[in-house]
């Protein structure tokens, strides 16, 4: 039977989670003999104090930051340096203050304000010094920007946007990357908890801080359990445009919606009660409902072949597109400026806005779509076939999309990676 002090030493083991180890009964442990040693060790020389030496401080905007406060949190006490920040011109940058952003400054020993460096919303630096007498200078300059590509994932659990947020991608990404896979996917109706998304991407930095995004590289979408692949191609004669990896136009003939995100309230029917006329008639287009102001936007480039207001479709805007197509856009709120007849328009540019004129009881977009002026119904009609690269170019274009392939593949197999940016 073990002995009092053979259970303690058990007890501990078992505690410390130590296995496959043991002490022999009646077994003793010789003390190790230790030895204080003291030795005195050579300071290093101090630099000379300099007392002309700028010392920087970077502060980044808080919400609710005035120029003062964030100034004054970063050591500046300076009354002639703030009635200057105030009153010339080149400076009014100052007072567009972006959370997160970084202000460096310069001060003196006395709170004096030496320097000041700041990267505008425009993009360029301003630049901010005292000079002989006290006086101040500011200018601003364009700044060499660091592009870095950046690869991040996503899943789907209740939209686009959240699943994008989780993943720490930029809304400006997003919305680009709602905008390539327009032609195959209706981001209001399409997704489906669980879809999986990948986004290779341009970030822009200066002096190491991200200043805006760039292009979409490369993208995947998996929906509805299709896997949907794009990539950024310039063409000899500078081009670019997104195609999949056989080398077919990504974006379709026509958009799948006239609207990036809204819902449908009303789809094509040959019977349908009409709220203000009161009768069975058919409904010869898709009602999207979304809020007034809500940009429209060209499904295919065309002309304009009527811009303007129509009986019951109320301000309204028909296009003819290639071969017999056409499409309209009724109860619009109002028209784009540039969009009049004979005006020829492009793929998703917005012609104009979600409003309620004509026949209607609510602000939405009636959608039409004709073969041959033959309104045919837009969710389930055969589109065009898209454009495809030249067959003497394809092998140019897919020796270019290798690396943009291994880092979507790369996606795929870290679910839920969110991968730095690297140059």
């Amino acid at each position: 039977m073990p002995t009092p002090g053979q259970w303690l030493a058990i007890v501990v083991l078992s505690l410390t989670g130590v296995a496959a180890f043991g002490l022999a009964p009646d077994t003793t442990l010789e003390t190790i003999p230790t030895r204080k040693v003291e030795r005195a060790l050579p300071l290093p020389a101090l630099a000379p104090v300099d007392d002309e030496a700028v010392y920087w401080r970077e502060e980044r905007v808080q919400r609710g930051d005035t120029i003062g406060s964030l100034l004054a949190r970063a050591g500046v006490d300076d009354a002639g340096a703030m009635q200057f920040l105030r009153t010339d011109p080149v400076a009014r940058p100052l007072y567009q203050l972006r959370p997160g952003r970084p202000v460096r400054v310069a001060v003196d020993a006395d709170g004096a304000l030496l320097a000041l460096r700041f990267h505008t919303n425009a993009g360029d630096m301003l630049a901010i010094e005292r000079g002989a007498e006290d006086a101040f200078r500011a200018q601003r300059a364009a700044v060499t920007e660091d592009v870095r590509t950046t690869l991040r994932t996503g899943e789907i659990r209740s939209s686009l946007f959240g699943a994008a947020d989780a993943a720490g991608i930029p809304d400006a990404v997003t919305v680009a990357l709602a905008d390539v896979f327009a032609g195959d996917i209706d981001f209001y109706h399409d997704l489906r908890r669980g879809d999986r998304f990948g986004v290779v991407y341009e970030e822009r930095f200066v002096d190491g801080e991200p200043v805006g995004t760039g292009r979409i590289l490369a993208a995947e979408f998996e929906n509805r359990g299709a896997l949907l692949r794009v990539f950024l191609w310039r063409d000899p004669e500078g081009n670019e445009a997104y195609f999949t990896e056989s080398g077919r136009s990504a974006r379709g003939a026509f958009l799948k919606s006239p609207m990036e995100f809204s819902r449908i309230t009303s789809g094509f029917t040959l019977a349908r009660f009409h709220p203000i006329l009161q009768q069975w008639r058919a409904h010869q287009g898709v009602d999207y409902a979304a809020p007034t102001g809500t940009p429209v936007r060209a499904t295919a480039d065309g002309v304009v072949a009527f811009a303007g207001r129509q009986g019951g479709y109320g301000n309204v805007i028909f296009v003819r597109h290639q071969g017999t197509y056409s499409t309209v856009y009724g109860h619009l709120s109002r028209i784009a400026p540039a969009v009049k007849d004979g005006a020829r328009v492009r793929q998703g540019d917005t012609i104009g806005y979600v409003g309620m004129t004509g026949w209607a009881t609510g602000p939405h977009l009636h959608y039409e779509f004709r073969i041959a002026d033959q309104a045919r119904d837009p969710l389930t009609v055969a589109l065009p076939v898209a454009q495809t690269i030249a067959p003497e170019r394809l092998p140019q274009y897919k020796a270019a999309i290798v690396p943009l392939a291994d880092s979507l593949a790369l996606a795929r197999s870290l679910p839920g990676a969110a991968l730095a940016a690297t140059e």
